[in-house]
């Protein structure tokens, strides 16, 4: 299951459960026409709480959508997981495709505010841990 919703920062997605390289390739053809129609530098948001592991030919199609987002003008991104074996599966997919740089990824059983960490990071590039360093100061 996805969803691709517009925001003022760009394009929010959620994904969730078992998703395999037919769904993907949905996916891809409609976030592709999302991200060509961005006008100016946007962000992603992007929730896999529920999200099971890709198997390697959904990871390639995931990358291409990555990558095409970055050559269209992709800031930033956050990805907010809960799973480490599809934490670890998305960093390489993000290596592979070039947006590691610019992509941060949040746990959501140990960031409690993971929402609005996330926001920080995509609408005014505030990084996670600096978050985190400022909450525990007040």
């Amino acid at each position: 299951m996805y969803r691709i919703e517009k925001t003022h920062y760009g394009l929010r997605l959620t994904f969730g459960g078992l998703m395999d390289a037919e769904e993907m390739l949905r996916w891809k053809t409609e976030f592709t026409v999302q991200v060509e129609k961005q006008t100016e530098p946007f962000s992603v948001f992007v929730d896999m709480r529920t999200m099971a592991p890709l198997t390697r030919e959904a990871q390639l199609v995931v990358q291409d959508g990555q990558r095409n987002a970055l050559e269209n003008g992709m800031q930033r991104s956050v990805v907010i997981l809960n799973n480490p074996a599809t934490t670890q599966q998305f960093r390489r997919i993000a290596g592979d495709s070039g947006i590691h740089r610019n992509e941060r990824y949040l746990n959501a059983f140990s960031e409690l505010n993971w929402e609005q960490v996330g926001l920080d990071w995509i609408e005014r590039a505030i990084e996670p841990e600096s978050s985190k360093a400022r909450a525990s100061a007040q």
